[in-house]
């Protein structure tokens, strides 16, 4: 799926087409700094009822929200440097336990998540709009 989007609101479309077609506990979100990763995850978060304030998890690295469909955890991994960083977190209980992980700039993880099936959305800001892909 791909989507271009040139405001703010247009992220709740791209949620209501993306949300039915979400079968995996896993997200990665892949952009550039203020591509809308956070946004996006704000207008998702509203959608899967939420009531919870999102915020980036930048330094925190990881949030954890309730929806009434269990639990979902938002990960930034920018600043981890290695896969044993990562692990450090215990990700791993993270993702047994979730309804949904969605994990910001998740290169330093990829590799450890092969078999398991996951979603990918990029996002990249032009300047003038969003070019989207999600598959």
């Amino acid at each position: 799926m791909e989507f271009n989007i040139k405001q703010i609101d247009d992220w709740q479309k791209v949620v209501e087409e993306i949300l039915p077609q979400l079968e995996h506990p896993i997200l990665l979100l892949k952009g550039n700094l203020g591509a809308g990763k956070t946004t996006f995850t704000q207008f998702l978060l509203k959608n899967l009822g939420s009531e919870d304030e999102v915020n980036s998890p930048t330094y925190s690295i990881v949030n954890e929200y309730s929806t009434p469909k269990r639990k979902v955890y938002h990960f930034d991994l920018y600043r981890l440097k290695n896969v044993d960083e990562v692990f450090d977190i215990g990700i791993e209980e993270y993702l047994d336990n979730a309804f949904l992980c969605i994990i910001e700039w998740p290169e330093v993880y990829e590799e450890e998540l092969y078999g398991l099936k996951y979603h990918t959305m990029s996002i990249h800001n032009n300047g003038e709009s969003r070019e989207i892909g999600f598959e």
